[in-house]
């Protein structure tokens, strides 16, 4: 069966459901709820929130965001198309600023998704290893699943390379692999 088989009725090849995630960098907590809330309100409900770790990596955001910053990670429940990326960004970029004062954003909002093989991140910057999607939003697959747990690359954020979150992203996993018995 080759790929040509694999082509539905409209002529395109059947776009593969995704675990959606969204990274959030915060240093108010009140900004990370209202976020929280939000993205609920759009992606439905949120099947896995990670416990606040600090954000020490670099201090590139600590001027708009604040001093202390700190990582979650949120996975929804309702699986997306992965070609639906674009749109998903677009609309963190305008929570973001919704959500902005004085100019300075108050949480940074990074969504991506989650296959059984990678897991890809959405950016508004072009760089060597980002691929257009269009709309100005690029995308990079930021970590690839190989035997028994997520690689990175050179180029993946190094929180997204730290041990800790590596292992929630293997638990995300395990949890969307448990959930595809039942997904249409």
């Amino acid at each position: 069966m080759g790929i040509l088989a694999s082509i539905n009725k409209k002529g395109s090849i059947p776009n593969v459901k995704a675990l959606l995630l969204v990274g959030v960098l915060y240093a108010k907590e009140e900004y990370y709820l209202k976020a929280k809330e939000r993205l609920a309100g759009m992606f439905g409900p949120i099947v896995m929130e990670t416990a606040p770790r600090a954000w020490d990596y670099t201090d590139h955001y600590e001027e708009e965001l604040g001093p202390d910053i700190l990582r979650r990670f949120l996975f929804f429940g309702n699986l997306i198309q992965q070609d639906s990326l674009v749109e998903i960004k677009l609309f963190t970029n305008s929570l973001e600023a919704e959500l902005s004062t004085g100019g300075k954003r108050n949480v940074n909002l990074d969504p991506g998704y989650m296959t059984m093989a990678k897991v890809v991140l959405a950016s508004t910057k072009d760089y060597s290893h980002r691929i257009c999607l269009g709309r100005g939003i690029f995308a990079e697959v930021a970590l690839s699943y190989i035997r028994d747990g997520f690689k990175p690359y050179y180029y993946t954020y190094r929180d997204y390379r730290d041990e800790h979150h590596l292992k929630l992203f293997h638990e995300a996993r395990k949890r969307f692999l448990r959930g595809l018995s039942s997904i249409p």
